[in-house]
């Protein structure tokens, strides 16, 4: 090993050709990263992979599914749970099945009427299927509780996340939240 450094680079002595094409590399990558982020904070589309074209379609299916909202708050519950014992368990489970059948309303009037663009038309019975799938979920849970008598906690079908916030990432893409899932089976 020698303790010599090595010769050091005198920039004159690299040729100009190359000291022009590294310059040029770098404006060159330069105005590439400026296009891009300019491109991805400012031109890109926003549009969710969810969203279908019939915009008339989500504003009817946001009304069907507020007045569902509004025929579910009429059984809204307020007594606490751990007052009431067995029984209360049991007329929860009463109150999750009319909940469900107001739900299921929705859903078949949904079902009757799809989007007429082709990509709504594809992917919206889709979201009908897995809602129908959610409410299967709460009618288990709903008998569970009348069994059992106990305030038992919901689980609901998972597909990587639970089944209700894919609903609602649906719903809240083509502008329809409420017909997002309740979340009336919190604890």
């Amino acid at each position: 090993m020698s303790d010599t450094a090595p010769p050091a680079v005198d920039p004159a002595a690299v040729p100009a050709w190359r000291r022009r094409l590294a310059r040029t590399a770098v404006a060159f990558f330069l105005v590439g990263m400026v296009v891009l982020w300019t491109y991805v904070l400012f031109l890109a589309p926003r549009d969710g992979v969810n969203r279908f074209d019939d915009r008339a379609w989500a504003e009817r299916a946001e009304e069907r599914c507020t007045a569902s909202a509004q025929e579910r708050f009429v059984l809204a519950d307020y007594r606490r749970l751990d007052s009431g014992g067995a029984e209360l368990i049991r007329e929860r489970a009463d109150i999750i099945d009319a909940s469900t059948d107001i739900l299921e309303a929705m859903i078949n009037d949904l079902a009757a009427d799809l989007p007429a663009d082709a990509k709504g038309q594809a992917i919206v019975p889709m979201w009908l299927e897995e809602y129908r799938t959610y409410l299967e979920d709460r009618r288990r849970y709903a008998t569970e509780l009348r069994t059992t008598g106990e305030n038992l906690p919901f689980y609901e079908t998972m597909s990587e996340v639970p089944i209700s916030e894919r609903l609602a990432t649906f719903a809240a893409d083509n502008e329809m939240a409420t017909c997002s899932p309740p979340l009336d089976l919190g604890m």
